[in-house]
């Protein structure tokens, strides 16, 4: 699907409530360990489009790679991401051997839609479609410092020195999910910095 008709799509969802359209689509909200499956909204925003939910490390839309993510509003009202962005797992030995426009990162970085939706309580009891944002990562100042925030990890990894969620202005190395196994597996996060440069048009960092 060419991303112009997929924003035009998404443009009809603002304003609703992405949890009736789970059972519509026969999403899974409550995962076999009876909690909440994480990824319930982008599985909906996927079978909204019309594509079957797989887990390839390729953009999910051919060209463009689709993320739905949560924001919460303060309680002075502002507006801001809830959590940070997963983007793709990182594997050391390839991130070891590519820059960063032949890695996955980029690839799922270079062409997007964001697609942010309304976190209200942990029961995701409604979930409001807020908005929906085209992203071109070429097209911005960020990719300067999503590039440098790669080499660092990608010199640490060469280096032998240990990754830390701390590395990286907006891109950061994370153990994915729950940690303690060994091996830990570990995948590239967007910081909420990233996500708020996206969704107010600004990157300058200073947001």
């Amino acid at each position: 699907m060419e991303r112009e008709i997929a924003l035009a799509r998404f443009a009809e969802l603002i304003g609703q409530d992405l949890r009736p359209l789970a059972q519509t689509y026969e999403v899974t909200f409550i995962a076999k360990n009876g909690k909440i499956n994480k990824g319930w909204a982008g599985h909906v925003a996927e079978r909204y489009l019309g594509l079957p939910l797989n887990s390839s490390r390729a953009p999910n839309f051919g060209s463009w790679e689709l993320k739905v993510v949560p924001f919460k509003y303060l309680k002075n009202g502002l507006l801001v991401p809830k959590e940070t962005m997963a983007i793709t797992m990182l594997d050391p030995f390839e991130v070891a051997g590519k820059t960063f426009t032949e890695s996955h990162l980029y690839t799922k970085l270079r062409k997007q839609i964001i697609l942010a939706r309304i976190f209200v309580d942990q029961a995701e009891t409604t979930s409001l479609v807020y908005g929906v944002k085209a992203f071109d990562l070429g097209d911005t100042e960020l990719f300067q410092t999503v590039e440098a925030d790669y080499n660092l990890i990608r010199e640490a990894i060469l280096d032998g020195v240990p990754l830390t969620g701390s590395m990286g202005k907006l891109i950061q190395p994370r153990t994915k999910g729950q940690g303690g196994a060994a091996p830990k597996t570990r995948a590239f996060y967007a910081r909420k910095e990233f996500l708020t440069s996206v969704f107010r048009g600004k990157y300058d960092l200073a947001v």
